[in-house]
């Protein structure tokens, strides 16, 4: 699991449409709201105030057992990859 205040909520975004998951179901699945998902996904590091760690973490936990691997900075920006 990476860290929260590491991941951006672009990267959740692109994990979300790599995977080919909706909001919807990416939402339903961290049993959390659909507004919630969209909020984490327009901002920037989600380690900031107004998302809560248990939601962050549960949509991270989704992402990754759907084959996502997050990579954290290494001075190139943050990334992701889907597991073979």
């Amino acid at each position: 699991m990476v860290r929260i205040d590491y991941i951006d909520g672009r990267v959740i975004a692109a994990a979300r449409a790599l995977t080919g998951m909706s909001q919807k179901s990416l939402a339903d699945a961290a049993n959390i709201s659909v507004s919630t998902l969209k909020r984490m996904e327009s901002t920037g590091a989600l380690g900031f105030p107004g998302n809560l760690p248990n939601n962050v973490n549960a949509v991270l936990s989704v992402l990754e057992k759907a084959g996502i691997e997050f990579i954290e900075e290494n001075g190139n920006g943050q990334g992701l990859r889907l597991r073979k």
